[in-house]
């Protein structure tokens, strides 16, 4: 039935007016459609999905209009960009680890062109040019109707062959669905995978007859070669050289492709008769070697390229895509779905990611699937409880970029009051400054970058300098690991302070965003005021006559820490952007 179904539907092309000409090739796992004005290729991946590409041609020069000359640039451009395509297919349907370095793909190449060369010209050359000059025989007409059997035998063999290799089998039924989708719209009807599959597997334009033709005109031109180097011997031995003769002949190759594109150009214009019938039979039976019949999935591949094709040809504004890219608009609202009680966080993701501020990403048209796999990555990952910053690896501070990771306590909003108040307090003077508890060094950063001051910074944890090493580089900030005072000399005119300041046993049911982060810089003691104690004991002997301490404090903790900062001097409060008693003032 399926047969039936081919043969009934061989040449309805052929009886067609065609809308819009559109070409195609089959690659690996996918299918190449080649329009009027762009081009499209479609792979199915290792993960089932269908990846598209798409660029625009470039405008055809006059040359390309001259007959003969035209098909010379066809043939070209048929080898660079089928193989350019072929490679880049290979690269999305295999899996990462299956494929070929660039260095194996350039010499399988080259080793392709050779083998090609060798068994369609050299291969068919050789044998007549042996019966001649070893044979001794010396009959034109007979020797050039055996090079020209050779080369057929040759040509007909191969794709036998090669027809019986799984992964060009594939390929074959590619070339079927590229040719059903092509010849599905050319007959008029919607491209559905039905409407596709109920066409037939053959064309009238298949590169297969094109080369059919190459080796038949090959055949007739070669013979009158033959003829004429045979005349020609008689006066210079020069004709007689095997490698002269060869490179005659590959001379001729691109003639023979522009007389071969010439003549398939035609006879797909003309209709069906008797004649052109005739003409085109050998290329359509060549073509039950080079077309199997392909499967739905198939099928969706070559539809997926034509209406690429299609959509690009018709619109001249559509941008082009690139394989592995999705509708960002599409990507990020799934993303922010997959996030309820923090959607907004798929946007901090997405700019992390792309390198873009949340206003910029409305203008963000297409996203590389890359990037998309590695946000939904990061969303399982916040999903289990861990950290936002730590899963994007820094944090925004006061307008700059500060790393954290689980080494260092993630900076908050209320934060930024304390190093906003600090760099205000300091204004355009040079004060001596001790970042006490600095973690990860962002109140240091802001306070080095927008002032004059002498910074000192100091931590009990080693592994925090690390963190905060790396975020004051080049700010000239001295670094000191101590407990508390213990190891600090000199004395400061502002001492900032953002020690741990919460309530032992409220730790454990705190959000696991909270939880995964260092203990040791949230645990305040058993009142959370263990560390403002310490700051209240011995702060006086490192702070100057005038100085000040600034110390971020919990919501409700500001009248204890007055009380407790009563003995050093007059105390005063700052509210952070909600209201609540933030900051800590206390001048000696």
């Amino acid at each position: 039935m399926e047969e039936k179904k081919q043969k009934d539907n061989a040449y309805d092309t052929s009886k067609k007016t065609c809308r819009t000409l559109i070409g195609g090739q089959a690659l690996m796992e996918g299918v190449m459609m080649r329009g009027k004005t762009s081009m499209a290729m479609a792979v199915r991946a290792p993960d089932g999905e269908i990846e598209l590409e798409t660029e625009r041609l470039k405008k055809p020069s006059k040359a390309r209009k001259i007959p003969l000359v035209r098909g010379i640039f066809v043939f070209v451009d048929s080898l660079t960009v089928g193989m350019r395509t072929l490679l880049k297919s290979s690269e999305v349907s295999a899996p990462e680890e299956e494929q070929l370095s660039k260095t194996s793909t350039a010499i399988a190449v080259i080793l392709g062109v050779i083998l090609a060369i060798g068994l369609f010209i050299a291969a068919p050359w050789f044998v007549g040019w042996s019966i001649k000059n070893w044979g001794h025989y010396d009959n034109v007409a007979v020797v050039s109707i055996i090079e020209g059997a050779t080369r057929i035998i040759i040509f007909v063999s191969y794709l036998a062959l090669v027809r019986l290799m799984k992964d060009i089998k594939r390929t074959f039924m590619y070339h079927g669905a590229e040719h059903r989708t092509i010849n599905c719209f050319e007959r008029g009807l919607p491209l559905t995978v039905e409407n596709v599959q109920s066409c037939s597997t053959k064309h009238n334009r298949c590169g297969t007859t094109f080369l059919f033709f190459v080796v038949v005109l090959a055949i007739i031109v070669y013979a009158l070669l033959n003829w004429l180097f045979s005349f020609l011997s008689q006066y210079t031995s020069l004709f007689d050289n095997f490698f002269f003769t060869l490179l005659i002949r590959l001379l001729f190759l691109p003639l023979l492709a522009g007389l071969s594109y010439e003549l398939l150009r035609g006879l797909a214009m003309l209709p069906d008769n008797a004649f052109t019938n005739a003409i085109r039979a050998p290329g359509l039976l060549l073509q039950k070697l080079t077309t199997c019949i392909p499967d739905d999935e198939m099928a969706e591949v070559a539809i997926a390229a034509f209406n690429a094709v299609l959509e690009l040809d018709g619109d001249e504004n559509k941008p082009t895509i690139e394989f592995y890219e999705r509708e960002f608009a599409d990507e990020r609202k799934k993303l922010a779905e997959r996030l309820p009680d923090n959607p907004q966080d798929a946007d901090w993701i997405y700019c992390e990611l792309l390198d873009k501020k949340r206003g910029e990403l409305s203008g963000v048209k297409r996203v590389k699937i890359g990037i998309v796999k590695t946000a939904n990555e990061y969303a399982d990952r916040l999903l289990a409880g861990e950290p936002l910053d730590y899963i994007l690896g820094n944090s925004d501070f006061c307008g700059v970029k500060i790393k954290v990771d689980k080494r260092v306590l993630i900076p908050r909003f209320e934060t930024e009051v304390l190093a906003n108040a600090a760099v205000e307090r300091i204004g355009g003077g040079a004060p001596a400054v001790l970042d006490l508890c600095t973690g990860s060094g962002c109140i240091a950063a802001v306070i080095a970058r927008n002032t004059q001051s002498a910074v000192t910074a100091s931590d009990v944890s080693p592994e925090a300098l690390e963190v905060a090493a790396e975020n004051l580089k080049g700010l000239g900030v001295e670094l000191v690991q101590s407990d508390m005072f213990d190891g600090i000399d000199g004395k400061f005119d502002i001492i900032v302070s953002n020690p741990p300041y919460v309530k032992t046993f409220e730790i454990d049911t705190l959000a696991p965003q909270v939880t995964a982060q260092p203990r040791k810089a949230l645990d305040g003691g058993e009142d959370g005021l263990h560390f403002y104690r310490i700051i209240a004991e011995k702060a006086h002997a490192y702070l100057n006559d005038g100085g000040v301490i600034m110390a971020e404090v919990g919501y409700d903790q500001a009248q204890d820490v007055i009380a407790l900062f009563n003995g050093i001097g007059k105390c005063s409060i700052i509210k952070d952007l909600d209201g609540k008693d933030r900051i800590v003032v206390c001048e000696k």
